[in-house]
Protein backbone atom coordinates (compact mmCIF):
# COMPACT_ATOMS: atom_id res chain seq x y z
CA UNK A 1 0.00 0.00 0.00
CA UNK A 2 1.44 3.50 -1.22
CA UNK A 3 2.04 5.74 1.68
CA UNK A 4 0.55 9.54 1.10
CA UNK A 5 3.36 12.44 1.86
CA UNK A 6 2.43 12.79 5.02
CA UNK A 7 3.12 9.45 6.17
CA UNK A 8 6.43 9.72 3.97
CA UNK A 9 7.46 12.69 5.42
CA UNK A 10 6.40 11.75 9.26
CA UNK A 11 8.46 8.68 8.99
CA UNK A 12 11.47 10.28 7.60
CA UNK A 13 11.40 12.92 10.58
CA UNK A 14 10.96 9.99 13.10
CA UNK A 15 14.09 8.32 11.44
CA UNK A 16 16.38 11.57 12.10
CA UNK A 17 14.47 12.20 15.59
CA UNK A 18 15.96 8.38 16.44
CA UNK A 19 19.80 9.44 15.01
CA UNK A 20 19.33 12.10 18.46
CA UNK A 21 17.68 10.37 20.85
CA UNK A 22 20.71 8.67 22.82
CA UNK A 23 20.43 4.98 22.60
CA UNK A 24 22.38 4.37 25.90
CA UNK A 25 19.71 6.39 27.46
CA UNK A 26 18.27 4.26 29.88
CA UNK A 27 13.83 4.15 30.15
CA UNK A 28 12.03 3.31 32.95
CA UNK A 29 10.12 0.64 31.34
CA UNK A 30 13.45 -1.35 30.84
CA UNK A 31 14.06 -4.24 33.16
CA UNK A 32 14.25 -7.85 33.15
CA UNK A 33 11.42 -9.19 34.06
CA UNK A 34 7.86 -8.87 32.76
CA UNK A 35 6.28 -7.90 35.88
CA UNK A 36 9.36 -5.28 37.05
CA UNK A 37 8.46 -3.56 33.24
CA UNK A 38 4.76 -3.52 34.58
CA UNK A 39 5.46 -2.15 38.21
CA UNK A 40 8.08 0.57 37.09
CA UNK A 41 5.96 1.35 34.05
CA UNK A 42 2.54 2.45 36.55
CA UNK A 43 5.34 4.26 38.83
CA UNK A 44 6.66 5.81 35.83
CA UNK A 45 3.41 7.84 35.12
CA UNK A 46 3.97 11.77 35.68
CA UNK A 47 7.14 11.30 37.07
CA UNK A 48 10.82 12.09 35.69
CA UNK A 49 12.46 7.98 34.38
CA UNK A 50 15.56 9.01 36.30
CA UNK A 51 13.37 8.98 39.60
CA UNK A 52 11.25 5.92 38.81
CA UNK A 53 14.68 4.04 37.79
CA UNK A 54 16.35 4.87 41.20
CA UNK A 55 13.06 3.76 43.39
CA UNK A 56 12.03 0.96 41.21
CA UNK A 57 16.08 -0.10 42.34
CA UNK A 58 15.17 -0.59 45.71
CA UNK A 59 12.13 -1.83 45.60
CA UNK A 60 12.85 -4.57 43.30
CA UNK A 61 15.33 -5.40 46.08
CA UNK A 62 13.53 -4.76 48.77
CA UNK A 63 10.90 -7.23 46.73
CA UNK A 64 12.15 -9.24 44.12
CA UNK A 65 9.02 -10.70 43.12
CA UNK A 66 5.48 -9.50 42.54
CA UNK A 67 4.27 -12.50 45.37
CA UNK A 68 6.44 -10.86 47.97
CA UNK A 69 5.79 -7.11 46.46
CA UNK A 70 1.34 -8.19 46.84
CA UNK A 71 2.25 -8.83 50.25
CA UNK A 72 4.13 -6.61 51.79
CA UNK A 73 2.83 -3.91 53.72
CA UNK A 74 1.14 -0.96 52.45
CA UNK A 75 2.56 1.01 54.57
CA UNK A 76 6.44 -0.19 53.66
CA UNK A 77 5.76 0.34 50.12
CA UNK A 78 5.11 3.80 51.00
CA UNK A 79 8.05 4.19 52.53
CA UNK A 80 10.15 3.10 49.87
CA UNK A 81 8.19 4.92 46.82
CA UNK A 82 7.64 8.20 49.05
CA UNK A 83 9.17 10.78 46.69
CA UNK A 84 7.38 9.21 43.36
CA UNK A 85 4.10 11.72 42.44
CA UNK A 86 0.35 10.21 44.11
CA UNK A 87 2.67 7.57 45.72
CA UNK A 88 0.17 6.83 48.32
CA UNK A 89 -2.67 6.25 45.30
CA UNK A 90 0.97 4.29 43.27
CA UNK A 91 1.25 2.36 46.25
CA UNK A 92 -1.98 0.68 46.77
CA UNK A 93 -2.37 0.19 42.64
CA UNK A 94 1.42 -2.05 42.68
CA UNK A 95 0.26 -3.97 45.54
CA UNK A 96 -3.01 -4.76 44.16
CA UNK A 97 -1.37 -5.52 40.82
CA UNK A 98 1.46 -7.43 41.90
CA UNK A 99 -0.93 -9.34 44.13
CA UNK A 100 -3.09 -10.20 41.09
CA UNK A 101 -0.60 -11.12 38.66
CA UNK A 102 1.46 -13.43 41.23
CA UNK A 103 -1.56 -15.69 41.05
CA UNK A 104 -3.35 -14.81 37.70
CA UNK A 105 -0.34 -14.13 35.27
CA UNK A 106 -0.06 -10.86 33.85
CA UNK A 107 -2.78 -10.62 30.52
CA UNK A 108 -1.07 -10.78 27.04
CA UNK A 109 -3.53 -8.09 25.89
CA UNK A 110 -4.29 -4.88 26.32
CA UNK A 111 -8.03 -5.29 27.67
CA UNK A 112 -6.51 -8.02 30.17
CA UNK A 113 -3.68 -5.46 31.23
CA UNK A 114 -6.22 -2.26 31.54
CA UNK A 115 -8.42 -4.36 34.30
CA UNK A 116 -5.21 -4.19 36.42
CA UNK A 117 -5.04 -1.18 39.13
CA UNK A 118 -3.53 1.71 38.09
CA UNK A 119 -3.00 0.39 34.38
CA UNK A 120 -3.92 2.59 31.70
CA UNK A 121 -3.31 2.66 27.83
CA UNK A 122 0.20 4.09 27.93
CA UNK A 123 1.29 1.66 30.67
CA UNK A 124 -0.17 -1.66 28.88
CA UNK A 125 1.06 -0.43 25.55
CA UNK A 126 4.42 0.44 26.88
CA UNK A 127 4.04 -3.10 28.21
CA UNK A 128 3.01 -4.96 24.77
CA UNK A 129 5.78 -2.93 23.18
CA UNK A 130 8.92 -3.86 25.85
CA UNK A 131 7.48 -7.48 26.60
CA UNK A 132 5.68 -8.48 23.66
CA UNK A 133 7.61 -6.56 21.33
CA UNK A 134 4.37 -5.43 19.91
CA UNK A 135 3.88 -2.31 17.43
CA UNK A 136 1.72 -0.34 19.66
CA UNK A 137 2.11 3.10 20.42
CA UNK A 138 2.12 4.36 24.74
CA UNK A 139 1.35 8.21 24.20
CA UNK A 140 3.22 10.05 27.09
CA UNK A 141 3.74 13.31 27.93
CA UNK A 142 6.70 13.57 25.44
CA UNK A 143 4.70 11.91 22.75
CA UNK A 144 2.06 13.83 23.27
CA UNK A 145 4.24 17.39 22.98
CA UNK A 146 6.72 16.32 20.05
CA UNK A 147 3.66 14.78 18.63
CA UNK A 148 2.19 18.09 18.62
CA UNK A 149 5.36 20.09 17.96
CA UNK A 150 5.97 18.19 14.45
CA UNK A 151 2.35 18.26 13.25
CA UNK A 152 1.56 14.97 13.56
CA UNK A 153 -1.47 15.47 15.57
CA UNK A 154 -3.53 18.00 16.32
CA UNK A 155 -4.94 16.55 19.24
CA UNK A 156 -4.57 17.05 23.45
CA UNK A 157 -6.13 13.92 24.43
CA UNK A 158 -3.70 11.14 24.50
CA UNK A 159 -6.37 8.04 23.03
CA UNK A 160 -6.94 10.69 20.14
CA UNK A 161 -3.42 11.33 19.90
CA UNK A 162 -2.88 7.43 19.56
CA UNK A 163 -5.52 7.03 16.86
CA UNK A 164 -4.05 9.75 14.90
CA UNK A 165 -0.09 8.02 15.26
CA UNK A 166 -1.80 4.96 14.11
CA UNK A 167 -3.05 6.54 10.76
CA UNK A 168 0.09 8.37 9.92
CA UNK A 169 2.25 5.51 10.66
CA UNK A 170 2.71 1.81 8.95
CA UNK A 171 2.45 -0.63 11.66
CA UNK A 172 6.64 -1.98 11.39
CA UNK A 173 7.07 2.11 13.07
CA UNK A 174 4.84 2.02 15.67
CA UNK A 175 6.68 0.38 18.68
CA UNK A 176 9.80 3.22 17.63
CA UNK A 177 7.55 5.61 18.32
CA UNK A 178 7.79 6.17 22.12
CA UNK A 179 11.01 4.79 22.36
CA UNK A 180 12.79 7.49 20.01
CA UNK A 181 10.35 10.35 21.50
CA UNK A 182 11.00 9.80 24.95
CA UNK A 183 14.89 9.81 24.90
CA UNK A 184 14.63 12.72 22.63
CA UNK A 185 12.42 14.51 25.12
CA UNK A 186 14.28 13.74 27.90
CA UNK A 187 17.71 15.11 25.85
CA UNK A 188 16.56 18.30 24.68
CA UNK A 189 13.25 18.97 26.43
CA UNK A 190 14.69 20.55 29.28
CA UNK A 191 14.99 23.97 27.33
CA UNK A 192 11.93 23.97 25.23
CA UNK A 193 13.71 26.89 22.93
CA UNK A 194 16.18 23.96 21.99
CA UNK A 195 13.91 21.67 21.53
CA UNK A 196 11.78 23.91 19.61
CA UNK A 197 14.40 25.01 17.44
CA UNK A 198 15.92 21.13 16.58
CA UNK A 199 12.01 20.23 16.19
CA UNK A 200 11.97 23.20 13.08
CA UNK A 201 15.42 22.36 11.93
CA UNK A 202 14.01 18.26 11.46
CA UNK A 203 10.38 19.50 10.15
CA UNK A 204 12.75 22.00 7.30
CA UNK A 205 15.49 19.31 6.69
CA UNK A 206 12.96 16.27 5.19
Amino acid sequence: MALDKKSEKAIKELKVIGKFAPSSMRLAAEWDKPWQVLISTILSAQNRDEKTIEICGVLFKKYPSAEKLGNASLRDIERVIHSINYYKTKAKHIKETAKIISQKGIPKTAEGLLELPGVGRKTANVYLAVVHKEQVIGVDTHVARLSQKLGWTKNKVRERIEKDLEKLFPKNYRRSINYNLVRFGRKFGKSRKSEDALIKEIKEAV
